[in-house]
């Protein structure tokens, strides 16, 4: 029997064992996935271990045929993020109503430690958010996490033809932002490529 049927019908059957290996081929692609669309570490982490959680919740619903499990995945993860920007949304909303007592810290210095090229981030992510919500997401799965067409289309639950519409606005989009900005090079010159910083990072397959 095919690996990726074996191992469906294991997720599909509760195997742990299969959960666990699993979450050790792809956790890292969630990560990634999570931190493309959310711009923060610690929520991307926070979204794989939902993504998992809802995995497991999920794992009745997975087909008994197909291929690799990670645009099953990739999906649940853009899911698990749709919710927890609501979710953050209204918690900021709810906190805004309470007084101000105390002066919140300020964690801009800390963040700015952890990121290499923060200049570039900076660009690329202003860039990014010229886009509607289902064109990043598009973006995200095609270009960064290397899914084709059809595979993306899986993970969104959307026609193919969807994705490829998507996927032209926003690359459409990124080509007409970036040609009025320039990214700074790691040497403080100003790069001639404008288009590289959302180019394609292509992720192992498995």
């Amino acid at each position: 029997m095919d690996t990726n049927l074996q191992l469906r019908k294991r997720i599909r059957a509760g195997d742990h064992d299969a959960f666990g290996e699993i979450f050790d081929a792809y956790a890292r692609s969630v990560y990634n996935h999570a931190f493309r669309l959310t711009g923060d570490w610690a929520q991307a982490e926070d979204i794989v271990s939902l993504t998992f959680l809802d995995a497991w919740r999920l794992r009745g619903k997975v087909d008994e045929e197909g291929g690799s499990l990670r645009p099953w995945l990739l999906g649940i993860a853009t899911n698990v993020t749709r919710n927890t920007r609501r979710a953050a949304r209204r918690h900021a909303a709810a906190v805004s109503r309470l007084p101000r007592d105390e002066v919140e810290r300020d964690f801009a210095d800390e963040v700015a430690a952890r990121l290499d090229d923060t200049a570039e981030l900076a660009l690329v992510r202003t860039a990014l958010a010229t886009l509607r919500r289902a064109e990043r997401e598009v973006l995200a799965l095609c270009v960064w996490s290397g899914l084709d067409y059809r595979a993306a289309a899986e993970a969104l639950g959307v026609p193919v033809g969807t994705v490829r519409s998507r996927l032209s606005r926003a690359r459409a989009k990124l080509a007409k932002h970036l040609r009025s900005v320039e990214l700074p090079s790691r040497d403080g010159q100003m790069k001639g490529d404008r288009g590289s910083a959302v180019g394609p990072l292509r992720e192992g397959q498995r």
